[in-house]
């Protein structure tokens, strides 16, 4: 049987808008197991990106419980939920959320300067993600200098240099066109074939979810269909 990576049990998220209370997630239950890679698809406002933030260890959860990797989020100090995300958890954008100033390098070098790695240690982290990504010979290019399928790897790159079990994507492909969005699955779908990542994406695009083992859809904060 395989070893569980996630498991919600009666998540729900509410927050105040105003007079109004919203609930983007209701009583949700979900078991990932580890090494699988997930599409939640749904309309937009019905709690996929909540879902995603409660997953990272963003955002918290207003009843139920979460557990990831083994850890029950909401047991966690605030203190040790963000050491808990820096080592467990990579988060992948659509928009990239790079640096422009700084290099593909630099960019992926981030996440590692708050840990207690020596310099040489870094590089050779920064040097393997941005290898496993195909980007070794532009690792010295700004976000301007590099397509956005490549600005995607590096972000991609960045979400693995800590070499977390857990990555949640939102929308990776959504702002690439198609051949630069099939490299993108295509390299997801490897990390959890060779690396046996564990990979939550969020998307709109029916060819992208056909990328996973598993698509769920999520509508009104519900688990609707699985397939």
């Amino acid at each position: 049987m395989s070893e569980t990576m996630i498991q919600c049990r009666g998540v729900s998220k509410s927050y105040r808008k105003g007079s109004t209370v919203v609930t983007p997630l209701e009583a949700l239950d979900l078991d990932v197991p580890k090494g699988e890679f997930l599409a939640l698809m749904g309309p937009s406002g019905s709690g996929k990106t909540t879902l995603l933030n409660l997953l990272s260890g963003i955002d918290s959860p207003t009843a139920g419980s979460l557990v990831i990797a083994g850890s029950e989020l909401a047991k966690l100090s605030q203190r040790d939920l963000t050491r808990w995300r820096a080592g467990h958890v990579g988060y992948i954008f659509q928009l990239y959320h790079l640096v422009p100033v700084l290099t593909a390098f630099e960019n992926v070098e981030l996440p590692l300067l708050l840990g207690t790695l020596s310099k040489k240690e870094r590089r050779e982290r920064v040097e393997t993600a941005l290898t496993l990504v195909g980007l070794e010979d532009r690792m010295h290019h700004t976000p301007g200098e590099l397509s956005g399928g490549q600005e995607q790897r590096v972000a991609i790159a960045r979400a693995l240099v800590a070499d977390p079990p857990l990555l949640v994507a939102d929308e990776p492909t959504g702002d690439l066109d198609r051949d630069s969005a099939t490299k993108i699955l295509d390299l997801l779908r490897a990390l959890t074939r060779d690396l046996g990542k564990t990979i939550v994406m969020v998307t709109h695009d029916p060819r992208a979810a056909a990328a996973a083992d598993r698509t769920l859809h999520l509508e009104k904060g519900q688990l609707l269909e699985q397939s």
